[in-house]
């Protein structure tokens, strides 16, 4: 972590970065371990502990929009403070309810809640960066990796004793954080909206300019999705053991804790902003290139025999998680400065909220075509296929991106038509 970006930033932006650790740390202490609760000990089905997990999924994914929206009309503040409360009541009924309507209940609200923040948040960030928007973002980014690494440690500590316990620590943390909000949160002045609701939607969807940078832009969050689907199947396949998932997300938290300042601060100088997200998309989707080669070399009763073998076979795997990581640390920061130019200030909260909504339905859509691959094509000769799909979802997103910066669509956004 790069201290003197952190200082640089505002109160306020600091703030909020120590916020979305807390955030990632109650969420990432509970989140992780619902499944295992309640199938282990509650006794549900994996088809119901999939419908409440999509549940919740759902309730963020599909909000977006109207939480963004509402961070324009009635000030992100609001939206910020309230979207922790609403964490505070979640996690609180993930501790008292082990019934389904509860626990449906509780995954609904802790949806609900992200979709309130996660907008009005990057919202007020953006206005308080100014035009260092990416650097700041990326010291946003690196907090939010640490409150990943946090979290899972203190939740399977907790989980020896016992998981409402879990619910209570996250359900205190949050109320933590949603006092220091009210009492140090910095109040924004609210632009006044000439459009109605339905008026502002339409804004966001005749821009074809900003629709198309979404589009190709989704690429990113459909490869990120993979850090959390066929990346770790794939550590655990080729070691055979369950902790190997652990390295996945430790060599990606280690990266971008101690290397994403840096990583945006070495773009900024070399490339333009959307020159940035270009190479950033081709790098995430390169990093599946080592798993495509290594695929019909390793059979799939894995591990070899012994530890060498076995870690000879996780180096493509450690590989991918490297580049997929740079890749990551390289885009997310220029997307998150370029996303309100190319939108809009004046309904930044409704641009985000948009793009997220969009970004989570392609998402949603890569992810299972990549696992339906995965199963289809699990077989040594064929196995390359799933990967190689995933790099083709990363050089598409890079391909839409570089074509809107060769046309001049990318740079000084600001001073073009909105609806262009």
């Amino acid at each position: 972590m790069n201290r003197a970006a952190f200082a640089r930033l505002s109160p306020a932006a600091k703030l909020l970065v120590i916020n979305q650790f807390g955030i990632n740390v109650g969420f990432y202490m509970l989140m992780p371990f619902l499944a295992a609760y309640m199938s282990g000990n509650l006794g549900y089905g994996a088809a119901v502990v999939g419908l409440v997990l999509g549940v919740r999924n759902l309730s963020q994914q599909g909000m977006f929009l109207l939480g963004g929206t509402a961070a324009d009309r009635l000030g992100c503040r609001p939206m910020i403070i309230a979207g922790c409360a609403l964490r505070v009541v979640s996690f609180g009924l993930f501790a008292v309810f082990t019934s389904l309507p509860g626990l449906f209940a509780a995954a609904i609200l802790t949806g609900l809640a992200g979709a309130l923040f996660n907008p009005a948040v990057r919202t007020y960030l953006m206005h308080e960066a100014g035009e260092r928007r990416a650097e700041v973002f990326a010291v946003f980014n690196v907090f939010q990796h640490a409150g990943t690494l946090v979290g899972p440690l203190l939740g399977a500590l907790l989980l020896a004793v016992d998981f409402r316990i879990i619910a209570l620590v996250a359900c205190v943390a949050f109320a933590v954080l949603t006092v220091a909000q009210l009492l140090v949160l910095p109040h924004r002045e609210v632009e006044s909206q000439q459009q109605s609701v339905l008026g502002s939607w339409r804004e966001v969807v005749l821009n074809r300019r900003f629709l198309g940078f979404t589009l190709s832009l989704s690429a990113y969050f459909a490869l990120y999705n993979q850090l959390y689907l066929t990346l770790p199947l794939e550590a655990q396949r080729v070691s055979g053991m369950a902790w190997s998932i652990a390295v996945v997300f430790g060599v990606s938290t280690v990266i971008g804790v101690f290397g994403q300042v840096r990583i945006t601060e070495w773009c900024r100088r070399r490339w333009s902003s959307g020159r940035s997200i270009v190479l950033g998309l081709c790098c995430m989707g390169a990093s599946f290139v080592p798993l495509m080669l290594a695929a019909p070399a390793l059979p799939e009763s894995l591990p070899a025999p012994g530890a060498l073998g076995t870690a000879l076979a996780f180096v493509p795997v450690v590989v991918a998680i490297v580049l997929f990581t740079v890749g990551q640390a390289m885009t997310n920061p220029f997307a998150m400065e370029l996303l309100p130019e190319i939108g809009s200030e004046r309904l930044a909260g409704t641009y985000y909220g948009f793009y997220y909504l969009v970004s989570s339905l392609v998402a949603a859509g890569v992810s299972w075509l990549a696992g339906a691959l995965l199963d289809a094509f699990a077989e040594p000769g064929v196995r390359w296929l799933p990967w190689l799909a995933l790099l083709l979802v990363g050089l598409a997103g890079a391909a839409g991106t570089a074509l809107m910066e060769r046309r001049g669509l990318l740079s000084r956004a600001k001073e073009q038509a909105t609806t262009a």
